[in-house]
């Protein structure tokens, strides 16, 4: 099999759409399925575990500076008809991916297409809800335009299902329950995200800085409960601005993490706190839980389907300040919760396998690669 694999963006950038796209590929190699990248022209990244990756020339996005977009060229059509792709798989198609679905169309390749972002619910949290039906038809045009489509969560797949998308699966999101896990506890990585003050309970926040993550909402539990501190891994646009929102208080800014330190990070901490407004699943909520980490954040994207209310952590509504600090106060209320909601946190990441969930994905290759040969069959 042979996969052609679009995506709106690539390493170098770091964030959740380029680890799930790795993962994937990173899949495809142990299944020994040959796959292609087309993606934007952020750096100098030819090839990914072997794969070639096709770059389009790329342009910045003046809303979204780190987000660059472009579409395929006759360039990268050559090179896919080279290739000769079995199927093509697309990252939740926009500049990248709709030139790129008319092409995979032309050359009578079945297409997949996977959601990653809410640009409805985008629209609606920068004030420009205005928008909201113009991206609800767009959205029902190009992933029905698709043979297949995919959700990360059930409140997606709800949702796509609500504004007319046909043919709507489930592709729930994983954890890497070796690199995410307890046994990366260190003291020193907690005595630096702790700023020297390992005694005192320390909460995590890992991800983007920008504005719909809400980061900053944090700073209400640092009022309310004593003795709590933030460590704030990850950057962005928001930096400076959370900077001097948190000066003065216990607050350490880690920077991006990655490797072994961003799985010490995790393991070190005591209560992961995610009150982002927007999410289409919330990765980095199971990477927490993995480690072994007790989960208080909103309820958006998959975190309902993965965090047990009162078991494994505690969710709010977003923009709920009360519900984020209430979370924090009933985890240490009682003695010994913490510890217990932590051991049942990993035990529910360790069935969320990443094999398991890609295999599904790669079964839908399989069905819709033996589609289109029927097909073919039947109306040659």
């Amino acid at each position: 099999m042979r996969v052609a694999v679009f995506t709106e963006t690539f390493l170098p950038k770091t964030d959740g759409i380029v680890r799930v796209v790795c993962l994937l590929l990173d899949h495809l190699k142990r299944r020994g399925i040959e796959a292609v990248v087309v993606a934007p022209r952020i750096g100098d990244v030819r090839d990914y575990n072997g794969f070639p990756v096709l770059t389009v020339p790329a342009v910045t996005f003046p809303l979204y500076p780190e987000l660059k977009f472009g579409p395929p060229t006759p360039f990268t059509y050559r090179d896919l008809v080279a290739f000769k792709p079995d199927i093509a798989h697309f990252i939740h198609p926009v500049a990248v991916g709709i030139p790129g679905m008319a092409m995979a169309k032309v050359m009578g390749i079945p297409t997949l297409a996977s959601f990653h972002i809410d640009i409805a619910r985008m629209a609606d949290h920068f004030g420009v809800g205005f928008l909201r039906g113009f991206t609800d038809f767009a959205t029902r045009t190009i992933f029905n335009w698709a043979d297949y489509s995919l959700a990360p969560s059930k409140l997606i797949e709800n949702e796509m299902r609500a504004i007319g998308i046909h043919n709507v699966g489930l592709w729930k999101r994983g954890v890497d329950a070796h690199r995410f896990n307890p046994r990366f506890y260190s003291d020193e990585m907690r005595y630096r995200l702790s700023d020297g003050h390992p005694e005192d309970t320390l909460l995590l926040y890992v991800g983007r800085l920008s504005a719909e993550k809400q980061v900053s909402h944090l700073r209400a539990v640092l009022d309310a409960v004593p003795g709590t501190r933030l460590a704030i891994v990850g950057d962005g646009p928001e930096r400076a601005a959370l900077e001097e929102h948190f000066a003065g208080r216990s607050v350490h800014f880690a920077g991006y993490l990655q490797g072994e330190e961003l799985s010490q990070a995790y393991a070190s901490a005591d209560i992961f706190t995610f009150p982002s407004a927007l999410e289409t699943f919330g990765l980095v909520v199971v990477e927490a839980m993995a480690a072994g980490l007790p989960v208080v954040s909103s309820r958006v994207g998959g975190i309902p389907d993965v965090v047990e209310e009162g078991v494994t952590g505690f969710t709010f509504d977003a923009g709920d300040t009360d519900g984020l600090i209430a979370g924090v106060q009933q985890i240490l209320a009682v003695p010994g919760r913490l510890e217990t909601m932590g051991q049942q946190a990993r035990a529910f990441a360790e069935t969320q396998s990443w094999d398991a969930m890609m295999d599904e994905v790669i079964a839908h290759y399989e069905r819709l690669i033996a589609q289109a040969h029927a097909h073919h069959r039947a109306t040659a």
